[in-house]
């Protein structure tokens, strides 16, 4: 659900590389549904968070719903084995785009999709839609609060900037030239 994808957080968990406080020797506190619904709700405004489904992925990678919403919107709290915060909330349409690229299929086409990450993204290489850490190769980049536009045309794409190292704090496209494009811009 990555700014990076929204998505650093659950391509992380979904890989199977993520580790804990656990794996350092430290038992891995496990936040209260109240805290996790606080956080996932920091991801959009507040006029959309309220009223928005939030779910939580579990360490085996499944979602756990902690409260059903009455909107089109899915909120996911911080996941805490990432480095910065990364609390995301989506639409759909960019639910749908988000499950695509977890499991390496071909998003919809048609759907686009509207994501926030207002409480900012964790660190993600801009090129591989799939990278878990920098390398000398991969372009990581740190962004801001954004929103993010999933699932356009490749014509819509193309107007904004692609470069492999952005100005993040203008509107550019994150992972360009694959089928998992997108639009971020930030939000201040």
């Amino acid at each position: 659900m990555h700014s990076k994808y929204v998505f650093m957080g659950l391509l992380i968990l979904s890989t199977g590389v993520a580790t804990s406080a656990r794996s350092a020797g430290k038992p891995a506190a496990k936040p209260s549904e109240a805290k996790l619904i606080a956080s996932a709700m920091k991801a959009a405004p507040a006029s959309v968070a309220k009223a928005a489904t939030i779910v939580n992925m579990e360490a085996d990678g499944s979602m756990r719903t902690l409260r059903k919403g009455t909107n089109s919107f899915t909120c996911m709290p911080d996941n805490p084995v990432t480095p910065g915060p990364d609390p995301m909330c989506m639409d759909a349409n960019a639910m749908e785009w988000a499950k695509a690229w977890m499991g390496h299929q071909t998003p919809p086409s048609g759907k686009v999709g509207f994501m926030y990450m207002l409480a900012g993204g964790t660190d993600a290489s801009n090129t591989d839609p799939y990278a878990t850490k920098p390398t000398a190769t991969n372009h990581w980049i740190k962004t801001g609060p954004h929103i993010m536009v999933v699932g356009g045309d490749a014509a819509f794409y193309d107007s904004y900037p692609k470069s492999a190292d952005p100005d993040t704090s203008v509107p550019y496209v994150m992972w360009p030239g694959t089928p998992y494009q997108h639009l971020m811009a930030p939000v201040k």
